[in-house]
């Protein structure tokens, strides 16, 4: 983990390498989706409900991204699970990625219901990274996080609405 230049309090532009894994690792449905031959992928081809909203939504994920990967704690080390708090964080982040990995194979498997998806592989990317922030005490991860929920839930719903 690297810090270079101090924001606020203990807050640092820098760059911490699990950032981009814990991204890499959220990103694996889409990476192995064209390996399966669905039938219907409407979370591929949805329509666009609102080109503003869809705006918002990439820059606020795309934000959730660069904050994860170049915003670290002063204190924190590459990998830390040092006292009760960061150790529920991270088991959260973890039984997150693992709800989600299980909604993409439910998806996958041909269970495309709007829980599905709204639930599984909505809501629970968004909720990721804002256990993320709160593991590494990355407040700024925290509330982009929680914005990019709200923003991502109503967009995709909206784009769900119009197919």
């Amino acid at each position: 983990m690297f810090k270079w230049i101090k924001i606020f309090d203990n807050q640092y532009i820098g760059f911490w390498v699990l950032g981009l894994v814990l991204f890499f690792i959220q990103e694996i449905p889409y990476i192995v989706m064209p390996l399966f031959k669905l039938e219907t992928n409407p979370i591929v081809n949805m329509k666009e409900s609102s080109v503003m909203l869809n705006v918002c939504e990439k820059i606020l994920g795309s934000s959730c991204i660069a904050f994860m990967t170049f915003i670290v704690c002063d204190e924190k080390k590459i990998f830390s699970i040092s006292d009760q708090k960061e150790l529920l964080f991270f088991c959260i982040a973890v039984g997150i990625i693992l709800l989600n990995f299980l909604g993409w194979f439910l998806y996958f498997t041909g269970h495309q219901s709007v829980f599905v998806m709204m639930f599984f592989i909505v809501v629970l990317p968004p909720l990721y990274y804002v256990f993320i922030g709160l593991w590494r005490n990355n407040i700024i991860l925290t509330v982009t996080g929680c914005i990019f929920l709200v923003v991502h839930f109503i967009h995709v719903l909206g784009n769900l609405k119009m197919g």
